[in-house]
């Protein structure tokens, strides 16, 4: 059973080990650690105004899965670090849709209407599942000036929530 958690400290160093293997490991994006200090400031970061950071776990506290909301403001939201381990991909344990779900609903809850996202075209799969999940894709151009880019972004989606 997974359950899903607001971030807590006691995960810090396995969401950093959990990101870092999806992305240098197994997909080969070429980033570090140095590249995202907001890793090592998840609460200063993450966790103001309407924003927030989720961890899937195990029952018994392994990390299995991050997403993150960055409040932009003008009701609207970026996702950030939807990570999902290997092992529990897929409907089976459907960890990353409930992770998108307790994004949503946070959003419900804080009037956040439009939420933007950028991601990696190597992530074949998570573009797949975003377009699933009623993500459509945007131009670099239709971006709102307050979307924090990532550098290795170069695939970027839209959602109207209502």
């Amino acid at each position: 059973m997974i359950q899903i958690l607001e971030y807590q400290s006691v995960y810090e160093e396995p969401i950093i080990d959990l990101i870092l293997d999806i992305q240098q490991i197994e997909f080969k994006v070429p980033i570090t650690l140095e590249d995202q200090p907001d890793l090592l400031i998840i609460p200063e970061f993450y966790c103001k105004n309407a924003g927030n950071f989720w961890v899937a776990t195990t029952i018994d506290g392994t990390l299995v899965g991050t997403i993150a909301l960055i409040d932009i403001g003008n009701n609207m939201g970026a996702i950030r670090k939807m990570f999902v381990h290997q092992d529990y991909r897929g409907k089976a344990f459907g960890v990353a849709s409930r992770l998108l779900s307790t994004l949503t609903k946070h959003c419900d809850l804080h009037n956040i209407d439009r939420l933007y996202l950028g991601t990696n075209p190597r992530l074949q799969a998570a573009m797949r599942f975003y377009e699933k999940n009623g993500f459509a894709q945007v131009p670099v151009e239709e971006l709102p000036i307050e979307f924090p880019r990532m550098a290795v972004d170069s695939v970027f989606y839209q959602k109207n929530l209502n």
